[in-house]
Parts: structure tokens; sequence; C-alpha cells
């Protein structure tokens, strides 16, 4: 099987790499159903593709289940391969593109929730007035889902706020974020420049669970004070929680990133937490560890760099 998946590499061509996007395809829907709905094609001739390659290799890509397929051990050999070459080819295809004059590309970033309401979209505009041929995908993946975007090459550019592992990760930049109150401008605390925790937790709070670097964070902090957090709500959205803000006095928490940067016609104000009692966080900027990014990718995380340096305490 591994000689005939070498001889894939070296015969890949540009006629090729749709049989691979097929089985790709597949393999992200979990569902051969699905992904012919995605790529505009029957189900019966996408089957017929994935047999073929099948016995190619001569042996199943696929487990069939019940309810979709999912990968074989071999078949997650070859998606890896696939998702490697893909990108290969998108990164060649940028560099000759760019030799030509041309702006184009594609870049697909992994990011932690903060960094989806405000700071791409300014990012992802700004670029784009210079690059209107770069497209961009964005997925939100928290904490270890971002890592692993990197790793099966979903993604060129990972932003996440506290991982928790990085082992794949080449860091580009630690950009540090210091964790504020959120909440309605007639909550009895919204006088105050800054707060202390204890006094935060006077009040009701409102919560991201667990797997939030936010809450692991205040969790640190609370056990250092023998408090005890006590949400009256939990969500994993920070929107909502920002929302229901406005709607209860209560407080949520956020990073600064994740904050609109006037409060103008809005009646949520935020408030810093002292570092004293919850300590600094911080927005990890990287790529996959060896990957060469495409120029478009490269591009784009040199102009975040950029930004990141000019408004916040980076390392």
């Amino acid at each position: 099987m591994m000689q005939k998946m070498h001889h894939l590499t070296f015969g890949l061509k540009m006629k090729h790499l749709l049989p691979l996007k097929y089985i790709d395809a597949v393999a992200d829907a979990g569902s051969i159903r699905q992904a012919a709905e995605r790529l505009a094609i029957t189900s019966t001739a996408l089957n017929r593709r994935v047999i073929a390659m099948e016995e190619e290799l001569g042996v199943p890509i696929f487990e069939r289940l019940p309810r979709g397929v999912r990968l074989s051990t071999a078949g997650e050999i070859l998606v890896h391969h696939i998702r490697s070459q893909i990108s290969d080819f998108e990164r060649v295809k940028s560099q000759i593109a760019d030799l030509s004059g041309e702006r184009r590309g594609h870049v697909s970033i992994a990011c932690s929730q903060a960094l989806l309401p405000y700071f791409l979209p300014e990012q992802i505009s700004s670029y784009r007035k210079e690059h209107s041929a770069v497209t961009f995908s964005v997925l939100l993946r928290d904490r270890t889902a971002a890592e692993q975007a990197l790793v099966d090459l979903s993604a060129d550019l990972a932003l996440v706020f506290e991982p928790l592992r990085m082992l794949e990760f080449h860091n580009l930049l630690t950009v540090r974020q210091q964790v504020h109150a959120v909440m309605n401008k007639d909550h009895p605390l919204a006088e105050k420049k800054q707060l202390r925790l204890r006094d935060c937790l006077q009040h009701p709070v409102a919560l991201p669970t667990a797997h939030f670097g936010v809450r692991h964070l205040l969790e640190i902090a609370v056990r250092k004070i023998s408090a005890n957090l006590q949400p009256v709500v939990e969500s994993d959205s920070f929107e909502f929680l920002n929302h229901h803000a406005l709607s209860e006095k209560i407080i949520s928490f956020q990073i600064p990133i994740g904050l609109p940067n006037t409060t103008q016609g809005i009646n949520l104000i935020n408030r810093p937490i002292d570092t004293r009692d919850v300590a600094l966080g911080a927005i990890f900027v990287g790529q996959l560890r060896g990957r060469n990014l495409s120029v478009a990718a490269a591009r784009f995380a040199n102009q975040m760099i950029e930004t990141f340096a000019d408004r916040y305490d980076c390392e």
C-alpha cells in the first residue's frame, strides 16, 4: 500500500486533485451522501470514486457504518497525504501567482471564539483591500481543537487563547490578555475603573463552560483565594453571555480582543480584573511545526502580528 501511495505522491498532477478532493470531502463529512451534496454530484458517482481508489490501494479507505462512514487506519494515512498534497499545490499556485503579479491564494484560520466578532473580520477586510483575489475560511476551534486543525491541514494558521497542548504548534507570537468583567452600565460595580475578583463574586456571575481559557484562569484564581465559582448562567457562547448581561445585573467575563472597541449606543461596559487576582492569559499565534506557509498565509500572518504588536503586550 505504501508503495502505491508513494507513486501517488510523485504522480500527482492537477488532473489527480479532483478524485483526491472527493475522498477528502467524504472523510470530512463522514457520509458519502452528505459529501455528494456538498460536491453537487450524485452519491452513486461519488461512491464509485471511493471504490476505485480502494481498489487502486488494495485496502478499504472507509469503514461502512449504519449511518455514514469513518476512516480506516489506511484511510487516515491517505487523507493526511491528500491534505498535504492539496496544501502544497495551493502554496505553489500562490507563489506562482505572486511571481506573475497576481495576489491570489487561500488562507484557512482556526481560532478561539474571542477572535471572531471583531479582530478577524477587521484583519481579513483590511488584507482583502490590497489582495482582493485571496479567499479565507475561518474555523471556530478552541484550545486542543486549534492545534488539531493545523495537524490535519484544515488550517494554515491558529490563534488560540490558553491552548492545552502545543506539541506540533510553532508559535509565531504570544499576545497577553487581561481578563475583563463585562456588565450593564447600571451595575453597582460599573463606576469602578478596575475590579478585584472578590468584589465580582459578591454578585451573580455568568460564565463560559469549563473548556474555555477564560474559565480556566478564573478557576485557578478562585482556588488561590479559597472561593468558589457559582455561576447562575453557563454557556459556550460569549455572545450570549454578553447579551445576557444587558438583561440582568450579572457579571460575565471576556478578554479585550473579544470586546468592541467602542461602547457607543451600547449599555454594556467592561472593567479589567486586577492581575493580582486573575493572571494574564495569552493568545498564541502559530502554524504547524515544519510546514511552509503559502505566500498569502505568510503575509496575512505578518499583518496580524504587526497589528497585535501595536495594540497589546506581545512577546
